[in-house]
């Protein structure tokens, strides 16, 4: 298993993206098929962005085993009120500097949903958010 760890720093978007780059750059040396490798690409990126735009801080726990990649983000931030609605393509909180910076289109959570084999998401208002996901290496 390797397992990496990173932080993100809330409203750092001159940085966001840059642990998705270093997991497809990890994965492609682990000669991992391209459509996983993209699907979990695009997760962590969505996850990563949703962190910078919406929290304090956050941390990303990166496990991949022989058959899987698990990805965990825990942030300290707003929380988010009503999960439901939050999965709702187009639905967003951001803020208008965040929009204005293009981003904040209310497509982070469904997209993460569409590339992830499984997902967790748990959040507390006022305290923060964690965020689970999996990606298998072959179809279970």
């Amino acid at each position: 298993m390797m397992e990496f760890s990173f932080e993100i720093n809330g409203g750092d978007f001159s940085n966001a993206g840059m642990i998705s780059s270093l997991v497809k750059k990890t994965l492609k040396q682990l000669n991992i098929d391209g459509m996983i490798i993209r699907r979990t690409v695009v997760a962590l990126y969505e996850a990563e962005v949703n962190i910078v735009a919406h929290a304090y801080s956050g941390v990303v726990n990166v496990n991949i085993f022989p058959d899987k990649i698990k990805i965990k983000l825990t942030d300290k931030g707003t929380g988010i009120a009503d999960i439901d609605l939050a999965m709702q393509q187009g639905y967003s909180t951001a803020s208008p500097a965040v929009r204005e910076m293009g981003f904040g289109a209310g497509m982070g959570l469904p997209n993460i949903k569409n590339n992830t084999d499984e997902l967790n998401l748990e959040s507390t208002v006022g305290v923060g958010t964690m965020l689970e996901f999996t990606n298998f290496f072959e179809p279970k």
